[in-house]
């Protein structure tokens, strides 16, 4: 059940016996990577405390539609953008009732009418009630409307009686869940992402930096929480909002760099868009440097190389399927080559920043991929998140021959 990760899932509690299982089910949404937030209708407080469901999915649990401190915090229109899916989970013949007609009197009922997520019901009432005529024709109206119905079960019922009407059990229900979604190109896998410059302290108040604005990588990013990865995101100082569901992790130095990745790892693929200083000052000093007139007019530096992220990382023992980039002012395709052979890697990413169009700080992308048969492939200039959306493609391709 790997589509569930990192998918968000508001699970809504409806007044019937069946809501103790909610809990569980929390449980099995949670345990497959799934964010939960629970809203519980008031007969749904009745059968089991908000505090149960607070505790195991980790937020507050959210009750009333005119609260002012949760309009304060994620409001309902929020948590109705939020979600991914909706699981009302027990769906009782009251609750579906008032769906079918569209009403709208409770947390609950209102984000089923405010949100774009699939929304799917568990129901859960006494088999009479779930065979009455008024019930299957709201469940034929609900399918009708696009909602997705999980069971219900046959079995034994609380009130004794045994009949269909029994809401399914957790398992099933995550299973279920996780069936609203695809499988995705890189679903369950670790993806390391590097973006953006380093900065090498010359002292402190001066340092060594490139042109880099980060966007390529953190394009990069966005579409790889899109096919489904779970994205780790390490970036020199750049000025970008942080790509949705991503862990993001700010550093400074190409030495911090290389840490950051180490600690990281494992990863199933990385993606070293970082423009990464190959130096740095021998020697940072402690206080402002000063002009010195006995040495003219210039200011000698003694730079030392920095390590070498990709090549590092490439050759570990765990070593992740690999991707470089290769940001030229001339003789492109051919340093790429050499690059991709010099630091073992599977792919690298060969674009022309002489090009203003396409270079550092633009909008705008053109590459050619480079595979380890000196195979070429080029993607026309476009927007970086389209490109960013062809070039994850084809890496996923790759990494599944691979």
């Amino acid at each position: 059940m790997q589509r569930l990760y990192r998918k968000r899932i508001v699970l809504g509690v409806g007044g019937g016996i069946a809501a103790y299982k909610s809990a569980e089910l929390v449980r099995r949404l949670r345990d497959q990577g799934a964010e939960v937030r629970v809203v519980m209708t008031q007969g749904g407080r009745e059968f089991i405390t908000p505090l149960t469901l607070q505790a195991l999915s980790g937020h507050p649990v959210h009750m009333d539609l005119l609260d002012p401190a949760a309009e304060a915090a994620m409001g309902h229109i929020e948590l109705a953008k939020w979600a991914d899916l909706i699981l009302i989970a027990p769906a009782t013949a009251d609750l579906m009732a008032r769906l079918a007609q569209g009403i709208a009197n409770d947390l609950l009922t209102t984000l089923v009418l405010a949100t774009d997520a699939t929304v799917a019901l568990a129901p859960a009432m006494n088999q009479a009630m779930w065979r009455d005529a008024a019930t299957q024709a709201n469940a034929q109206l609900l399918e009708q409307r696009g909602l997705r119905l999980f069971g219900p079960a046959t079995g034994s019922q609380a009130c004794g009686d045994v009949g269909p009407g029994r809401m399914l059990e957790a398992d099933d229900l995550a299973q279920r869940a996780a069936d609203c979604f695809q499988r995705q190109s890189l679903t369950g896998k670790h993806v390391l992402i590097t973006a953006g410059p380093t900065q090498e302290n010359i002292d402190p108040v001066r340092y060594i930096t490139n042109h880099s604005s980060g966007k390529m990588g953190f394009a990069l990013a966005e579409a790889a929480v899109e096919a489904g990865a779970k994205v780790t995101l390490i970036t020199g100082p750049v000025h970008l909002p942080t790509p949705d569901r991503v862990n993001r992790i700010d550093v400074v130095s190409a030495r911090d760099m290389l840490a950051a990745c180490e600690a990281a790892m494992p990863c199933d693929l990385l993606i070293a868009s970082a423009a990464v200083a190959d130096y740095r000052p021998e020697v940072i000093a402690a206080h402002k440097l000063k002009k010195d007139p006995s040495t003219g007019d210039g200011l000698l530096l003694q730079l030392v190389r920095n390590p070498d992220i990709l090549a590092t990382l490439a050759a570990r023992e765990d070593r992740p399927f690999s991707v470089g980039f290769a940001a030229e002012t001339e003789n492109l395709l051919g340093y790429a080559a050499r690059k991709l052979k010099d630091k073992n890697l599977d792919l690298i990413v060969a674009n022309d920043v002489a090009n203003p169009t396409i270079g550092f700080n633009s909008e705008e992308n053109a590459i050619t991929i480079i595979d380890r048969d000196l195979q070429a492939s080029s993607f026309a200039q476009t927007s970086k998140g389209k490109i960013a959306r062809q070039l994850v493609a084809f890496i996923a391709e790759r990494l599944t021959r691979a």
